[in-house]
């Protein structure tokens, strides 16, 4: 799915984060979303998650009105709260009454890729964070949409983990449009192209 940014501007309070992106991220491509923390990374992606509004410019989704976008996109970052209490079964389970599952998957092949098979009647609040966070990007992978946002996608994650996650975006990333917003190269590599949010400071 194709999303095209015009004019796109974001600020808090008086002071501009970005602005002036006109932007086009093409259907099928992966595109990484660059610069230092607290550049405002985060910010397009919830901009183009329809999480935040712009304050100035327009965001247009191919065939798809704003509102609707919800449906359409995956994502995943570490500040995303899941139900603390809800067991990782029940994770799985009202996470895909929302989204159907990609092709191939269910809940039992969720459990299987994330390892946790001995975990899924264990409460949330008692997984660690690298836990937590391979949860998240479990379940916005194996949901059969045609974007996947991910930010900072490896944080909390051991170098088994990043392995593991490398394992998991060539399985999933496919042709969905996939955009990661990262600083760490181990995070992007596969990406095809890159936008600097430094190139929209005003």
């Amino acid at each position: 799915m194709q999303i095209t940014l015009t004019n796109i501007g974001r600020r808090f309070n008086k002071e501009w984060i970005f602005r002036n992106i006109d932007y086009t991220f093409i259907a099928g491509e992966s595109y990484a979303v660059l610069g230092p923390n607290g550049s405002g990374k985060s910010t397009l992606l919830n901009l183009l998650l329809g999480s935040l509004t712009p304050s100035e410019g327009t965001i247009a989704y191919e065939r798809i009105k704003e509102e609707a976008i919800y449906q359409q996109v995956s994502f995943a970052a570490p500040y995303l709260d899941l139900i603390e209490e809800f067991t990782l079964q029940e994770t799985i389970d009202y996470h895909f009454q929302f989204k159907d599952y990609a092709e191939g998957m269910d809940a039992l092949a969720v459990l299987n890729l994330l390892g946790l098979e001995q975990s899924q009647d264990k409460a949330l609040k008692h997984f660690s964070s690298g836990m937590k966070q391979r949860t998240k990007l479990a379940l916005a992978c194996c949901a059969a949409t045609p974007i996947l946002i991910l930010d900072e996608p490896t944080s909390n994650l051991d170098e088994q983990g990043v392995v593991w996650y490398h394992d998991l975006v060539n399985r999933f990333a496919g042709s969905r449009t996939t955009i990661i917003g990262s600083n760490q190269k181990q995070e992007y590599a596969f990406c095809k192209e890159q936008l600097l949010i430094s190139d929209y400071k005003s």
